[in-house]
């Protein structure tokens, strides 16, 4: 094309020169018919050559515009009359093609790199140097218990002090951050790190929930010691019980009634213990769970029949309240083992509430944006103190008389095993206690 194009516009400039000079040499012989014969076409050869550069300039402006304007869809006839309107439409049309090439490949590039960012499970936020988030991923969203998020300021709702603490961080710098959102508080590890796009400096951070690592860790050093403990236990224990009850049968009670019910008492006491470990030891022998599908609704209505059922008497009437939706949401879990968490929070509300003049347990279930189903159990009984709530997850930890705390860890544990978790917060305006149960 290049060639064709030169071929044919050589020959233009080459008779502009030859007329020119024509001009210039018979006016100089005061030829002046020739001279006017040659200055015509020099003129005729000057206005062939502005026509075709401004055909080609409005072409090319058109074509910038377009392609300006995000619009790809121009294309120029390559059927015109004229040799060079053809070369010259079929060059441009190439470079349309060419650039139409470069953007789906940035645009299949771009939804790659998206997908990356979507499938990590590390929260992103691309802050700018005005703290517009220019992009982020639904894990951050998650993490931060936001819906949509286009500037820092947005989370100061969490935490006051949170914008300022992401707008100072530095690239390179790692901090811990704590806020509290709609599913409790929540500890960050925040890493800054630094690029400029397209001349615009901007800050990547990386969130990451270092609770729910911390108290997955936290679990499992619980779960050896548990089993460590119960092994040194029943292996003291059961010598004791069996030799106790070996002699109680060879000693009757007419010999030595005294030391019977001694010995009597050192193997019901020990038999006791035994029984007391083996409640501990279902804490470290969880079965694996056995998933299925279920409709939400109807395991949340058998529960409250069941609730409604416990309700010691003489005390006063329990409202339950219980939200569904959509009515159809259906739950893929081992039934049972969620059942025992769900029945353990509900009896736990039921005492919480057994003082409360007008007592009432909420049931809600839904699902959020991520497909996460998520069941909240509230009442409206005293809240737990904070520096009890810290520690309501933790083995043994108790305030009740007689209770062996197990329960909620219990059930944290059996929610980790469903690949989900089980948090608490207090309820709104400082009374009542709420207990999330979230399946991813």
């Amino acid at each position: 094309m290049y060639k064709e194009l030169t071929a044919r516009l050589l020959p233009l400039l080459l008779l502009l020169s030859v007329s020119s000079a024509g001009a210039i040499v018979t006016l100089l012989h005061r030829h002046y018919l020739l001279s006017s014969c040659c200055a015509g076409a020099v003129l005729l050869l000057l206005i062939a050559l502005l026509r075709l550069y401004s055909r080609t300039t409005r072409k090319l402006v058109f074509m910038f515009h377009s392609i300006e304007n995000g619009d790809y869809s121009f294309k120029f006839s390559e059927t015109a009359s004229r040799r060079n309107n053809i070369l010259i439409n079929q060059s441009l049309n190439r470079i349309h093609s060419l650039l139409t090439k470069a953007r789906d490949e940035t645009i299949e590039q771009e939804k790659y790199y998206q997908l990356i960012l979507e499938s990590v499970t590390t929260g992103i936020l691309i802050i700018n140097d005005r703290g517009h988030i220019t992009q982020t991923n639904r894990e951050a969203l998650r993490l931060l218990g936001i819906q949509t998020l286009t500037h820092i300021k947005q989370l100061g709702r969490l935490d006051e002090q949170f914008p300022a603490l992401l707008r100072d961080i530095v690239a390179g710098e790692s901090r811990q951050l704590t806020c509290r959102s709609e599913r409790g508080s929540v500890t960050f590890s925040v890493h800054a790190s630094s690029i400029v796009r397209r001349g615009e400096p901007l800050k990547i951070l990386a969130l990451t929930d270092i609770e729910n690592e911390l108290s997955d860790r936290e679990i499992e050093s619980w779960i050896r010691l548990i089993r460590v403990l119960t092994h040194e236990i029943m292996n003291s224990i059961n010598p004791i019980t069996s030799i106790s009850d070996s002699l109680v049968e060879r000693i009757g009670p007419a010999d030595d009634s005294e030391l019977h019910r001694g010995l009597a008492t050192i193997s019901q006491t020990g038999k006791n213990l035994i029984s007391f470990v083996e409640s501990y030891r279902k804490f470290t022998r969880l079965p694996t769970p056995s998933p299925t599908l279920f409709y939400v609704k109807e395991f949340v209505e058998n529960l409250c029949a069941l609730t409604s059922a416990t309700v010691p008497e003489g005390a006063r009437p329990i409202e339950i309240g219980i939200s569904v939706e959509p009515e159809d949401l259906i739950l893929y879990a081992d039934r049972s083992m969620i059942s025992q968490v769900a029945i353990n929070l509900l009896k736990n509300a039921i005492e919480a509430t057994l003082d409360v003049a007008q007592p009432r347990i909420d049931l809600t279930a839904t699902v959020d944006s991520r497909e996460q189903v998520i069941i909240t159990i509230a009442n409206n009984g005293p809240t737990i103190p904070p520096e009890v709530a810290d520690q309501i997850f933790i083995p043994f930890f108790t305030t009740k008389n007689g209770g062996s705390g197990v329960g909620l860890s219990l059930s944290r544990q059996i929610m980790r095993l469903h690949g989900g978790t089980l948090q608490y917060r207090p309820g709104p305006n400082g009374t009542g206690s709420i207990f999330t149960l979230t399946f991813r």
